[in-house]
């Protein structure tokens, strides 16, 4: 009665999880499918399945595999084979423990790892070309990994691949380490390799190879991303409207002398857009920057009730264009005076590169830059709005993450 108890229990509500879900599952626990079967993340990141079920009054809990090479259809089949036994009376946890142990496999290799990994994220990046450079950078420029085993691929590898364009290719250098990175931490959670990940950077391939220029940003001392959230925070609590200026200078990524000469005929509040004419951009051409949900809070929070089109959005106290240096004194009033307000753009820069999987030429296009040569731009269509107001949803969630209200002295410490 308890084995026909149990299978009655596992029989109702089968496949709930879809594949999409499964991938996007973060929260550590154990996620029903239905039937029996589970998918258990660690707090790690870690997913494997399990299955769990009842015979003769006790509970069992048996693995199943890790998601990488198990996908969610397998696994729906290797859950239904279980119950069968269960109902014919056999424990498949015994019979599996009883089984001879299996002919060790082939280690996985590097390539096998990532086209599983790249596959797992088809459907939540944005375009082909986005999926074609993943693909193109690791089977191309990381070839001598590619089909290395993966427990094998050492440290001495990773620079290899790094050296010959470090110094040259410094922006392509960055996104190949990263995307190496995260390859072989999916290679971890999923058991094919142990130990420290070789391709990590802070701490390890930092003092092996020689600091970066970074000749596009200019001598403007950016502000370490990790220390944006706290500083972002600090700000908030501050009600004078330079404090506003700069909050909305960081989250579009934009030059301060764009914000400070901003004007309300240039704000579409709801197509939430800011159109700077070519006359204020650095290089003359119209530049569209998308909005988020903070800046359209900011903008309602200092607009007037009745404002006209050459109004300016942030005037001094004289009703004339706010003077740069109320930026500096806020940087130093919190502590971070040895950083520039045009550091900012950098600071967006390299969060794009380390943190995100967003294209380079989306973030150049977020900055005004111009992207590739004459020829390149005469075919090249229109401005990636679309795709730049998620870039940019993404940078305000990050700026925004802190949003205690530290004192002065906090913000010194960061």
């Amino acid at each position: 009665m308890g084995m026909l108890a149990g299978l009655v229990g596992m029989a109702n509500a089968i496949n709930r999880l879809t594949a999409r879900k499964v991938q996007s599952l973060n929260a550590p626990g154990r996620h029903a499918d239905g039937g029996g079967l589970y998918l258990n993340v660690t707090t790690s990141g870690a997913k494997s399945w399990i299955m769990l079920y009842r015979m003769n009054g006790k509970r069992h809990e048996m693995g199943l595999g890790a998601l990488n090479s198990v996908p969610l259809v397998r696994a729906r089949e290797l859950a239904a084979e279980a119950r069968q036994k269960i109902a014919e009376g056999i424990n498949p946890l015994h019979e599996k423990r009883a089984s001879p142990s299996p002919v060790p496999t082939k280690a996985a290799t590097f390539a096998e790892v990532a086209i599983a990994y790249m596959a797992d994220r088809e459907t939540t990046w944005r375009n082909a070309a986005h999926r074609a450079q993943w693909r193109q950078t690791l089977e191309v420029q990381a070839a001598p990994i590619w089909n290395k085993a993966v427990r094998d691929v050492s440290t001495a590898d990773v620079l290899d691949v790094l050296r010959p364009m470090w110094s040259t290719k410094a922006e392509t250098a960055r996104r190949i380490r990263g995307r190496i990175e995260r390859i072989i931490d999916a290679a971890r959670a999923a058991g094919h390799c142990s130990g420290d990940n070789p391709a990590r950077l802070r701490g390890h391939l930092d003092v092996l190879l020689p600091r970066q220029k970074k000749l596009a940003r200019g001598h403007h001392p950016a502000m370490p991303r990790t220390k944006l959230p706290g500083f972002y925070a600090y700000l908030s609590f501050r009600t004078e409207p330079s404090a506003f200026a700069l909050r909305l200078t960081i989250l579009t990524a934009a030059r301060s002398g764009e914000v400070r000469g901003m004007t309300w005929g240039e704000v579409d509040m709801a197509g939430a857009l800011w159109v700077v004419p070519g006359v204020r951009m650095k290089g003359g051409r119209e530049h569209r920057v998308p909005l988020p949900a903070e800046a359209l809070s900011i903008l309602r929070h200092v607009m007037p009730d009745t404002p006209a089109d050459g109004d300016l959005v942030f005037p001094s106290r004289k009703n004339t264009k706010l003077s740069d240096m109320v930026f500096l004194m806020l940087l130093r009033r919190g502590g971070m005076g040895e950083f520039t307000v045009h550091g900012f753009r950098s600071t967006f820069r390299d969060w794009v590169d380390e943190e995100t999987d967003f294209p380079g030429d989306l973030a150049e296009a977020a900055l005004a830059h111009l992207v590739g040569d004459e020829t390149e731009r005469a075919y090249r269509r229109g401005d990636a709005l679309e795709k730049r107001r998620h870039l940019m949803d993404s940078w305000a969630n990050f700026v925004c993450a802190d949003r205690g209200a530290p004192s002065t002295n906090s913000i010194r410490s960061l």
